[in-house]
């Protein structure tokens, strides 16, 4: 149903398949810089504060974006009309929190040219959950099949390659390396996940938009408490926090980008699905590679035996991702699709047909415009950026800005790309 084999009335000629896999890959170029900013770990700074300062940024974005792109009379309704997802959200939000959190150990103890793939084991669990739970595959016939088993053994094989080489040559001394590898999958057991929320609000009708509003307590609130247990309470927390003023402005940025990200990743998940969606946006792992490798120059004093396993075990892996997210549902595994969409109309009290539109792209904002009050919010959020970029200092974090404005560039393509096609086809439903 929420495919472009279900066709419907477009606002532009692209289908709802392909503009799925086009914010796919503008989620993994987001998703992989948000991640930047962690390097901040090697400094010494907590990995809890490292997440507190993202969440910050997330917090801010997450009321932001949804509220300029559809106004708060849009969310509210969407909202109201499915109560029983809030809590869902919040789960959802509570998971990333974790995941994020290991995900900052990982990279301390492994680096971030190897913790991304690692992490990004994430497409197999939500593989699984998607089959499980949401008739994804089901009947989808032998060619699909062998093209997401063969993905899903090359992302496996890669992340072992990958995994394999960060133990055999030793690219971080010490005895953390095993630790940082277990920090990385358990990250990925939680992302993947955490995917059963997000698929059972679209296909409940639920815009992403709407999801990340409610999505942001949770992460907040888990992130808030591991942080104060692991730190002896709020206040040595606070503390922390304050030590780690003049880099918060990054780690605050850090956490907006992952939030144009997760959007991204989200309509991909709503219109192609989670087994194929969550592959796709994996292509982060690239963008964190270049990121670690280029930017921070992770693999400058690495033999070059092993630059080629590492770089042969990412490039198995976006192999793996890119089969599996050229498997394009049938008519035949939409069937299924469509019954997991009346299971949760049956069980909640949805209504059909606004359901169906919703998926298709055809709802529309409710009548009666904006409130003037609206702008208070994006202004308030440009106020909290110079607070932040005011109190920043210069951090003894070795980069080259060459690598850096041209990955920056890339970027804001892929944002210019996914936003300009989401606008024309869905209206950001």
């Amino acid at each position: 149903m929420s495919s472009a084999s279900t066709a419907a009335p477009a606002r532009s000629s692209i289908s709802l398949h392909r503009l799925g896999v086009l914010c796919g890959l503008a989620a993994g170029a987001w998703l992989g810089a948000a991640e930047a900013p962690t390097k901040f770990v090697n400094m010494g700074v907590s990995p809890f504060v490292i997440t507190l300062g993202m969440v910050m940024g997330v917090f801010v974005a997450r009321w932001t974006l949804p509220m300029a792109l559809k106004g708060t009379r849009f969310l509210l309704t969407d909202l109201r009309e499915k109560p029983h997802l809030i809590l869902w959200a919040t789960l959802a939000g509570m998971l990333w929190s974790v995941a994020n959190t290991l995900t900052v150990f990982a990279i301390r103890d492994v680096g971030l040219s190897i913790a991304f793939p690692l992490w990004n084991t994430n497409s197999l669990v939500g593989l699984f959950w998607g089959w499980l739970l949401f008739g994804e595959l089901r009947n989808a016939g032998a060619r699909a099949w062998s093209r997401v088993l063969g993905g899903s053994a090359a992302i496996v094989l890669g992340a072992t390659v990958l995994a394999w080489a960060t133990t055999r040559h030793d690219l971080h001394t010490g005895s953390h390396s095993t630790m940082g590898i277990v920090a990385a999958l358990g990250a990925g057991l939680l992302w993947g996940t955490m995917y059963i929320p997000y698929r059972k609000a679209y296909i409940s009708g639920m815009n992403p938009l709407s999801l990340v509003t409610v999505f942001t307590f949770g992460e907040l609130g888990s992130t808030l408490t591991l942080g104060a247990a692991f730190h002896g309470g709020i206040h040595p927390l606070m503390h922390a926090l304050a030590l780690a003023r003049p880099i918060l402005f990054w780690l605050f940025l850090g956490g907006f980008c992952w939030v144009i990200g997760d959007l991204f990743q989200q309509y991909a998940a709503r219109y192609v699905g989670i087994g194929r969606g969550i592959p796709l946006s994996n292509t982060n792992q690239l963008w964190g590679l270049a990121w670690g490798a280029l930017v921070f120059g992770e693999l400058h004093n690495l033999a070059p035996e092993s630059r080629g396993w590492i770089l042969g075990g990412s490039l198995l892996m976006i192999a793996g991702a890119v089969a599996i997210a050229l498997a394009a549902p049938p008519q035949s595994e939409l069937t299924f699709w469509r019954r997991a969409v009346q299971r949760e109309c049956d069980r909640y009290g949805l209504d059909p047909k606004k359901v169906e539109a919703s998926l298709n792209a055809e709802d529309e904002a409710p009548s009666g415009g904006r409130s003037r009050w609206e702008l208070l919010l994006p202004i308030a959020s440009l106020g909290i950026f110079v607070w932040m970029a005011s109190g920043t200092s210069y951090a003894p974090l070795p980069f080259s800005l060459f690598w850096m404005v041209l990955l920056l560039i890339a970027t804001l393509l892929f944002l210019a790309a996914g936003g300009f096609w989401l606008w024309r086809r869905t209206r950001f439903s």
